[in-house]
């Protein structure tokens, strides 16, 4: 299974109603199937992989590299699965209505605790700040759709934009330790960032570290007021901020971007003060992977290198015969292996 990124071109219009019915009905028929077969949280693992939801809204009848796939098949899967009783619920969606998504999911149908609520509005509200503030990668988030089941098992889908191009996060509440560092299972896209201040990668893991120690430290500097850039409203804004987090005490880096106002700015100016005075080092690194290891064959995005595709291979075959491994074991593996040579 793979959950992450995938980027998309910016696709304006929407779905008519004939298509926007008729996916309804077939997403509901499709998810019923899936969770009588294999179970609620298979279905959840499927719409967290990237691969599989291209897949989904390509038999739903989308367009397939679209990013409209995600707000319409989404739309269309949170009217069939709020009808239906098979234990999933959508909540948000695309602009303001993201914003709804605590009150629905404090609204649920499902006999769910006060603490399991609690857990689920913190994860939409904590996914949604990672994706914004965290991997700065200029994409701002415009839909978040959190799906969840009545046990309390959860997948985060949403969607930002930047330019003519569309980004869409996917999570899964299984693959999540913890919010801060790598919380992705695998991030696949077509395109890379040259520069991308990822402070979820375990590079950064010091960063985070110096960042709580400086904010525990109430060390403010002031600025006269005569200084014409520094407008007075700015000022208020980014103190009251700071006041905020001194009188929280965040105990952990994900406590400090829960706090009302701490958004991409603030992580920014406080990873670069860390620098400054600790010579802490974040990631830089845009966390998106490509999905295309030796080409494909149609030619795209360009024809299978079978001298590296062989070379790869030998190279995972050598590491398999010096590996410590039992016998019978190495030679299923090789000969797994073999088959492809």
């Amino acid at each position: 299974m793979r959950t992450g990124i995938a980027n998309l071109p910016l696709h304006y219009g929407k779905a008519p109603r004939w298509l926007f019915n008729r996916m309804t009905k077939l997403s509901g028929e499709i998810a019923e199937t899936i969770i009588d077969e294999y179970g609620q949280e298979e279905f959840l693992k499927r719409l967290s992989d990237p691969f599989w939801f291209q897949a989904f809204g390509c038999v739903l009848g989308f367009d397939w590299h679209s990013s409209g796939l995600t707000t319409t098949v989404l739309g269309a899967l949170k009217v069939s699965l709020n009808e239906k009783n098979i234990g999933l619920q959508v909540a948000g969606g695309k602009g303001a209505t993201s914003r709804k998504t605590p009150s629905e999911i404090e609204s649920t149908k499902f006999n769910l605790s006060t603490k399991k609520i609690e857990k689920l509005i913190r994860a939409s509200k904590l996914s949604a700040k990672v994706d914004n503030s965290l991997v700065q990668d200029g994409f701002q988030l415009y839909q978040h759709n959190f799906i969840f089941t009545e046990k309390g098992k959860w997948a985060v889908i949403q969607q930002g934009m930047s330019n003519s191009w569309a980004r869409r996060y996917h999570w899964i509440s299984e693959s999540v330790k913890t919010f801060v560092e790598e919380p992705h299972d695998a991030i696949v896209s077509e395109m890379r960032k040259e520069k991308v201040l990822n402070l979820t990668a375990k590079e950064s893991r010091e960063t985070r570290q110096a960042t709580l120690d400086l904010v525990g430290s109430r060390n403010i500097l002031t600025l006269p007021r005569r200084h014409e850039i520094l407008k007075k409203d700015l000022s208020k804004r980014a103190m009251k901020v700071i006041n905020l987090i001194y009188e929280t005490n965040p105990k952990s880096y994900e406590d400090l971007i829960s706090i009302k106002g701490v958004g991409a700015k603030t992580i920014r100016a406080l990873t670069l003060i860390s620098d400054l005075i600790y010579g802490t080092k974040a990631s830089w690194k845009d966390p998106v992977k490509y999905s295309f290891a030796h080409g494909g064959k149609d030619g795209i995005p360009y024809p299978v290198d079978r001298e590296v595709y062989d070379k790869n291979i030998r190279i995972l075959k050598n590491a398999i015969e010096n590996a410590k491994i039992g016998r019978k074991e190495k030679l299923f593996a090789i000969k797994k292996l073999s088959n492809f040579v």
